[in-house]
């Protein structure tokens, strides 16, 4: 890895030693998965992290249906190697198309290769693992990304998911490298924070996504797909509400909040414009309103680490 940006705070990725910037570019947006982005602008939105010292990178073949890892593997193809770390995933390729057979994340992982234009993935993760039977994951998929990994068509191994639960069943039958949590260490949200005492036994990578809990802690508010109920977009609203009142935004407060969180490795965000990008990275040299934050989290305390079911009822 090059000489690294210095405004930027890099911490260390568990048992993998990479030095992972704190924010990272989470790459769904590419896929024009919640507006649809020109092309030339979420490449230039990569091109800014990179630049501003972001040197980790999350996508999947789910995000787009593939559109989000075939731009990326465009925006990077004029990127040294050594200036990034890539993460993708296996196993979810559709809203309800999920497979983490043997045959087909080998195959998936080939596949990703190509679209990304890489001769390696720094970390594979099976992606939404609590949609499927955790054992198959454990007997079945990890192990043949183990082969993978030996080949050197992988450096290292993730779960990913939102109910914290699945992590526990995974981590007591088998290892892996990281994990990737999202919506569980926010404003609203921090129960990511019970889990992380069996992650540091085990020397895990934490990678945290969705700090603002997938727009519930934005101005704009929460999209009509959002699974939260009405309690808690409601509280989410009020917060919002209250720190227009005090003249700030609470999206740059629930960044601020996450980032502060020396446990947690890196957090993801995920944008294709890249003003919001330096918005979000200027967010890295900021610390809370500490009397503001207080107020905030007294607002969300009656919906505090609640939140919605996904996947296979046994797995939350």
């Amino acid at each position: 890895m090059n000489e690294r940006n210095s405004g930027m705070e890099y911490r260390t990725l568990g048992k993998t030693g990479l030095e992972v910037s704190i924010i990272s570019f989470g790459a769904a947006p590419l896929g024009s998965e919640y507006r649809n982005i020109d092309e030339s602008e979420g490449i230039s939105a990569v091109h800014t992290a990179l630049d501003l010292g972001v040197n980790f990178i999350d996508t999947s073949p789910y995000y787009g249906r593939t559109e989000s890892e075939i731009v990326l593997g465009k925006a990077l193809g004029t990127v040294n190697r050594d200036q990034y770390y890539l993460a993708t995933k296996v196993g979810r390729y559709g809203l309800q198309d999920f497979d983490f057979t043997s045959n087909r994340v080998i195959e998936s992982v080939d596949k990703s290769l190509a679209r990304l234009r890489i001769d390696y993935i720094d970390l594979i993760q099976c992606h939404d693992i609590e949609f499927v039977d955790l054992d198959v994951v454990v007997d079945e998929t990890l192990p043949a990304l183990r082969k993978i990994q030996k080949q050197g068509k992988v450096r290292f191994i993730g779960i990913t998911g939102l109910p914290l639960k699945m992590f526990r069943y995974v981590l007591e039958r088998t290892n892996v490298d990281t994990i990737l949590s999202y919506c569980r260490y926010s404003l609203n949200d921090i129960s990511l924070g019970g889990l992380i005492p069996a992650l540091e036994d085990k020397n895990v990578g934490i990678i945290s996504a969705s700090p603002l809990s997938m727009q519930l802690l934005t101005n704009k508010g929460a999209p009509d797909w959002h699974p939260a109920d009405n309690e808690i977009k409601a509280a989410c609203v009020k917060a919002a509400e209250h720190c227009r009142n005090k003249g700030a935004d609470i999206a740059e407060l629930g960044l601020q909040f996450a980032l502060a969180n020396p446990r947690i490795h890196t957090t993801l965000m995920g944008t294709a414009n890249p003003r919001n990008v330096k918005k979000n990275i200027a967010c890295v040299n900021q610390r809370p309103n500490t009397q503001l934050l207080a107020e905030i989290l007294e607002i969300l305390d009656p919906v505090r680490n609640k939140t919605w079911t996904s996947g296979r009822l046994e797995n939350n």
